[in-house]
C-alpha cells in the first residue's frame, strides 16, 4: 500500500467520523423545539383547562414530527459511522 492509499484512508475516516459528528449534533434542535411546544401547551392548559384534550393531542403530533428530525440525524451518523468507511476503503482499492 503506497503512501498516497494510506493517506486518501485517513482522509476518508476522518471526513466519516466529522460528518458523523454533525449529523449527531441535529438531536439538539429536536429537544429545545419539543420542550419548548410542551411548556407552551402546558401554559395553554393553565390558561383554559377545558382545552387540554385538544391541546394535547396537537402538541403530541408535533413532537413526533419534530422527532424526525433527530432519528434522520442519528440514523445518518451511525450509517456515517459503520457502513461508509467500508464503502470508502473498498472504493481505494
Amino acid at each position: 500500500m503506497g503512501d498516497f492509499q494510506l493517506l486518501a484512508r485517513g482522509i476518508a475516516l476522518a471526513g466519516c467520523g466529522i460528518g458523523a459528528g454533525c449529523a449527531l449534533i441535529a438531536g439538539i434542535g429536536p429537544g429545545i423545539g419539543e420542550g419548548n411546544a410542551v411548556a407552551k401547551a402546558l401554559e395553554a392548559i393553565g390558561r383554559q383547562p377545558e382545552c387540554k384534550s385538544d391541546v394535547t393531542s396537537t402538541m403530541l403530533l408535533g413532537c413526533a414530527i419534530a422527532e424526525t428530525t433527530g432519528i434522520y440525524g442519528f440514523v445518518t451518523g451511525l450509517l456515517l459511522i459503520f457502513v461508509a468507511p467500508g464503502m470508502f476503503m473498498n472504493y481505494l482499492k
